[in-house]
């Protein structure tokens, strides 16, 4: 075992959303010695989605040409004498958002005839396309003697792998006819790294695999064949030729390639993690303890939850996004839950303020182009500011506007993507601002039940530790959660939790460190905000989230119906065509 030098370097890269990050730090204590930042350009252009149709694809390109500038730029930034100190790489992804491959681990997207395809692409976690699917495994599931949902909350949803894969080998005889296999972007990056040239080798995380894709120890890996074959024989031939096992995020993939050491400036040395998903990794880099809710704020929010496994005994908690032993720390369980849409129903609400006003901007005789430019950039940049602090002067009122937070669909407590937001109390005296409030308010009672859910299940939850760029930069948002959900919220003080947290598992891969835990207490930089509940509100608040409670179920009725109905969700889902 290695033990851990003064000088020893690692990186953490993080694939996110919008853009690709990497902190270059010391293994020995997390000082940051360099960070870069890459936005997907393909994706900023909107290349291969629809809103409408809830299609979201990205181009692999997206992320090998933000991977070498990241890297590169983290390396040139630190100096030559630092990188030299460089002894492994972790990365973290978005997910579920796996692609199809060949045989040879290649996304189909980078073959000439598939090179425009969406359906070739990566399909990113919020992807909403396969709800057909979706329900039809559900349904399928109920069929066996053994409950194969069981450790996925019991209901399978359309931002997984099986929902996806089988949506495009349906949509799309040319995918169909050239896949090997279907990889999930965690673990692509990683073979990529290590110049893997056969899918068959590619290493599985258990983080994407037990949390995604239906594998568990318990039945020995991914469900039977039968289990695929009978929900729809395209599954056959790929199903059983995936893979059986899986590997946490502390062991390594191998070692760098000389061709990426080359374009990244990294000894050939260099040991690259086994990858994970972003939340996960992300609670590592914030310091997750036992029953502390790690909420990553960002579009979406992953709510992660760690119980030691000797503590959590036959609890299987109904309607989260899993419960996988190892899948964040060794020897306990990790639990994910989250919602679909958090940073995206503010942007959201910030593009339809600013869509007409952006459009008139560009007609104005008034300014110059680049003064028009300017403007936007500037009103794009402090809309959600200036209404978050007229929000946060509004008194709380029991007949103030009130929302549901589903602009995504549902992810968690019981995953449902046909589901809408909704608001109700509006009249002639509602704003700007007393619309965004209620959006606000929405996430927080979203958050909420999430934390009861756990509750009612037996898990207690102790407080709340706050992760990611809305956590840090938006007060108000963060005193109304504390307020709503009657509990302490702590800040961590990395702006850079997930990349960090792979930056630890890169340290354990390495053998810096015997565990990812001992990582985590010598490289976590601790946290610097609190935010306590405002008691004077627990009861208004109670009241509202009861109201909260009312209009979900009310907006369930309206926009869903029994998952049986197939037709039902055939038509549901047709008001945007895919693009192909």
């Amino acid at each position: 075992m290695k033990m851990n030098k003064e000088n020893d370097c690692v990186i953490g890269v993080d694939f996110g959303t919008d853009s690709v990050r990497a902190i270059l730090v010391n293994a020995a204590d997390g000082t940051e010695y360099s960070s870069a930042v890459f936005q997907y350009p393909r994706w900023k252009q909107k290349l291969y989605c629809s809103q409408r149709a809830h299609q979201f694809r990205q181009h692999p390109l997206d992320y090998t040409e933000g991977l070498e500038y990241v890297v590169k730029t983290c390396v040139k930034l630190a100096g030559p004498e630092i990188a030299a100190n460089v002894c492994a790489l972790s990365v973290d992804t978005t997910g579920s958002t796996p692609i199809a491959v060949d045989q040879s681990g290649t996304p189909l997207s980078l073959l000439s005839e598939f090179a425009t395809n969406p359906n070739a692409m990566f399909v990113l976690w919020k992807d909403h396309t396969a709800v057909v699917e979706t329900a039809e495994i559900n349904e399928h599931a109920k069929t066996f003697d053994i409950n194969y949902l069981q450790y996925v909350g019991g209901i399978y949803s359309s931002e997984w792998f099986w929902a996806k894969l089988l949506h495009l080998l349906r949509k799309d005889s040319e995918v169909a006819n050239k896949i090997s296999s279907f990889v999930e972007h965690c673990d692509w990056i990683p073979f990529l790294l290590t110049g893997g040239k056969d899918v068959a080798d590619m290493k599985r995380s258990i983080c994407a695999a037990g949390h995604k894709a239906l594998w568990s120890e318990e039945w020995g890996g991914l469900p039977p064949a039968s289990f695929f074959e009978t929900l729809d024989p395209l599954l056959k031939n790929i199903a059983s030729a995936m893979f059986r096992e899986t590997q946490t995020a502390a062991e390594s993939a191998g070692t760098i390639s000389k061709e990426w050491a080359k374009k990244l400036g990294l000894s050939e040395d260099t040991l690259i993690g086994v990858g994970a998903f972003d939340a996960h990794m992300g609670a590592v880099g914030g310091q997750i303890e036992p029953y502390y809710l790690s909420k990553v704020m960002g579009t979406s929010t992953c709510d992660i939850l760690v119980i030691p496994q000797e503590e959590m005994g036959d609890i299987l908690v109904k309607g989260i996004c899993g419960q996988v032993t190892g899948s964040v720390l060794p020897r306990m369980v990790g639990l994910e839950a989250g919602q679909s849409a958090f940073g995206d129903a503010y942007a959201w609400f910030r593009m339809l303020l600013m869509e007409p006003v952006e459009a008139l901007l560009e007609k104005s005789n008034l300014l110059s182009p680049s003064q028009i430019s300017l403007l936007k950039e500037e009103l794009n940049n402090s809309l959600i500011s200036w209404l978050s602090d007229r929000a946060a002067a509004l008194p709380v009122t029991l007949q103030a506007e009130l929302a549901t937070d589903w602009f995504n669909g549902r992810r968690t407590p019981d995953a449902n993507q046909l589901l809408k937001a909704t608001i109700t109390g509006v009249d002639l005296g509602t704003d700007a601002v007393h619309f965004f409030r209620s959006i606000v308010e929405a996430t927080c009672f979203g958050a909420k039940a999430i934390v009861m859910r756990f509750k009612q299940q037996g898990l207690p939850i102790k407080g709340l530790i706050g992760l990611g760029g809305v956590a840090r930069k938006s007060p108000f948002i963060m005193q109304m959660m504390a307020d709503v959900l009657n509990m302490p919220i702590r800040i961590h003080k990395s702006e850079q939790t997930c990349a960090l947290g792979a930056a630890m598992f890169a340290a354990t891969v390495a053998g810096i460190y015997p565990r990812v835990q001992e990582a985590m207490a010598a490289m976590g930089p601790g946290f610097d905000q609190e935010y306590l509940p405002d008691r004077s509100r627990e009861s208004i608040y109670n009241s509202r989230y009861e109201k909260y409670l009312e209009l979900g179920n009310l907006s369930d009725k309206i926009f869903t119906k029994s998952s049986k109905d197939q037709n039902f969700l055939k038509k549901a889902t047709a008001s945007g065509e895919e693009i192909v």
